[in-house]
C-alpha cells in the first residue's frame, strides 16, 4: 500500500484490487499527506479549507468522502430524497494524488477559470474556480470564500460521462475576466 504514497501524476494509484479496508487506508494516507495534514494547501496563495458540514464545522472526513465516492439517492422514513455518498467511485479515488499536483499548477496548458454559479442549497451566487485539464479530463473545483481570502474545495473528478466535457465548455464561455 505504501507504494501508491510515490505515485506521481499521471500514473493512476493502484486500489483496486484492495478490500475496501485496505483501499479506504491507502487513500487516506494519501489524502492526509496531500490535503488535511498539509498547512501549505494553497491555490493562488490563498488557503484551501474543506467545506463545513451541517454544523457548520469544517469535516475532512466529508471532504474525503465527497473524493472518493459516488453520490447515491435514498429516501427518508418521510419519503425526502437525500444525497450521499456511500459507494466507492474508482475513477474519483485512482486520481486522489491529482488534486494536490493541478492546485499546485505544476501541469502545463491546464486552463483555470472562475464563473459565478448559483447555489441552490444556499440561494445564493458563489464564484467558484475550475482547473481543467482537458487533455487528462479531470476538473477540481474550488468555491472562493465570501472574504475572497481563501477556498473551500468542493470537488475534484474525473470526466467520465458524455455531458461532462459539453458543461465544462459551457462554464468556460461564461468565465469571469479574472480568476478570483
Amino acid at each position: 500500500m505504501a507504494f501508491n504514497l510515490n505515485k506521481k501524476y499521471p500514473e493512476l494509484l493502484e486500489i483496486l484490487h484492495f478490500n475496501q479496508q485496505s483501499r479506504d487506508f491507502s487513500l487516506r494516507r494519501i489524502f492526509d499527506r496531500d490535503i488535511q495534514d498539509n498547512n501549505n494547501f494553497c491555490f493562488k496563495d490563498k488557503l484551501i479549507h474543506p467545506i463545513k458540514d451541517k454544523d457548520g464545522m469544517p469535516s475532512m472526513d466529508t471532504l474525503f468522502n465527497h473524493l472518493t465516492r459516488t453520490k447515491t439517492e435514498e429516501t427518508d422514513q418521510e419519503g425526502k430524497t437525500i444525497n450521499r455518498r456511500v459507494e466507492f467511485e474508482s475513477d474519483r479515488s485512482i486520481r486522489l494524488h491529482w488534486i494536490k499536483h493541478h492546485i499546485d499548477e505544476k501541469i502545463v496548458g491546464i486552463d483555470i477559470f472562475s464563473i459565478t454559479e448559483r447555489d441552490k442549497k444556499k440561494r445564493e451566487d458563489v464564484i467558484k474556480t475550475y482547473i481543467y485539464n482537458k487533455p487528462k479530463k479531470y476538473v477540481v473545483v474550488l468555491e472562493c470564500q465570501r472574504s475572497k481570502n481563501d477556498y473551500y474545495l468542493l470537488s475534484a473528478y474525473y470526466l467520465n460521462k458524455i455531458y461532462g466535457e459539453k458543461d465544462i465548455q459551457r462554464k468556460m464561455k461564461n468565465k469571469l475576466n479574472d480568476i478570483i
